[in-house]
């Protein structure tokens, strides 16, 4: 064998997309888009997660403390006012729930709060009452017992 009669072997092209030529002018790219450019490069997936991850103070960090239901002396005196026409009238979370100011499967703090004027004799069971609620039902016959 001599130098002359040497072949040499023949390596395939790596085709070059995006220059036109054959392929037309968009050389199999398509139209637009992140793909059709030079240099594309698609984020993953896993990056869209993270992002949708919140940033700041923890992701299991949550406050513990819920946030209480409350009420307003009026809005209770408008509700239970015809019902108190006998005498004292308990309002406790079964009442609360009977008349659906609160949800039967609620487990949370109910709080009375001292807006508004209550003019019959209410006993408050069960349930936590402002200082300021707490003067009024008192002033008007009423008592407050076993605030929790």
């Amino acid at each position: 064998m001599k130098l002359h009669e040497l072949k040499t072997l023949r390596t395939r092209k790596v085709q070059r997309i995006g220059r036109s030529g054959k392929r037309g002018s968009y050389s199999g790219r398509g139209v637009k888009g992140q793909r059709s450019r030079s240099g594309h490069r698609i984020r993953p997936a896993e990056r869209d997660l993270i992002l949708k991850l919140p940033k700041i103070r923890g992701f299991r960090n949550k406050p513990k403390d819920e946030v209480p239901a409350t009420f307003n002396l009026g809005v209770l005196a408008a509700k239970f006012g015809a019902q108190a026409k006998g005498g004292a009238l308990v309002i406790d979370r079964a009442l609360l729930q009977s008349a659906k100011l609160v949800k039967k499967d609620y487990k949370g703090i109910i709080k009375v709060l001292g807006t508004g004027e209550i003019a019959f004799p209410a006993t408050m069971q069960g349930l936590r009452v402002s200082a300021g609620a707490k003067t009024k039902i008192e002033k008007a016959g009423g008592s407050v017992a076993d605030t929790k």
